[in-house]
């Protein structure tokens, strides 16, 4: 197995995040649109309206991890959304993604933050193994809702 690295994205990661984040968008049956997902992350991470990481082997952008920061009133805590998780097909298997989930936890202890939440399908089967295997628990008592505009 090859060595990876994890760091903080910039924008000038921002042409391969560009091109993970349209493939993990493809994944969701989306349209392909580089240009629209190149827009989207520049405009998120020059605001610093979210925090994204990427992983790199051999100089090549591997996977990515997006987060958006959230507030608990109850708690009186900040708190991140891991909104995006994504590792192209070919690298799948050597860890990456369990690295890029370390380092939004990690995120959220240096924060202060009361936690990190996320969802998934519960037809994702590799994802929800995957986030009860990295100290994710279910939430089964509160039921989560959305309005569509």
């Amino acid at each position: 197995m090859k060595d990876f690295t994890i760091q903080q994205a910039t924008l000038s990661d921002i042409d391969d995040l560009s091109l993970l984040f349209d493939d993990y968008r493809v994944f969701y049956e989306k349209e392909s649109d580089v240009a629209g997902a190149k827009q989207f992350l520049s405009e998120r991470m020059s605001k610093n309206e979210s925090i994204v990481y990427v992983c790199r082997m051999d100089g090549v952008a591997t996977g990515f991890v997006q987060l958006y920061p959230l507030f608990s009133s109850t708690r009186m805590k900040r708190l991140w959304l891991l909104n995006d998780l994504f590792v192209a097909p070919e690298y799948r298997g050597q860890g990456m993604s369990v690295a890029l989930i370390d380092a939004a936890k990690k995120l959220a202890v240096e924060t202060g933050a009361c936690g990190v939440s996320l969802e998934t399908d519960k037809g994702n089967l590799i994802g929800n193994t995957l986030y009860v295997k990295t100290q994710f628990e279910i939430d089964e008592d509160h039921n989560y809702y959305f309005f569509t505009t």
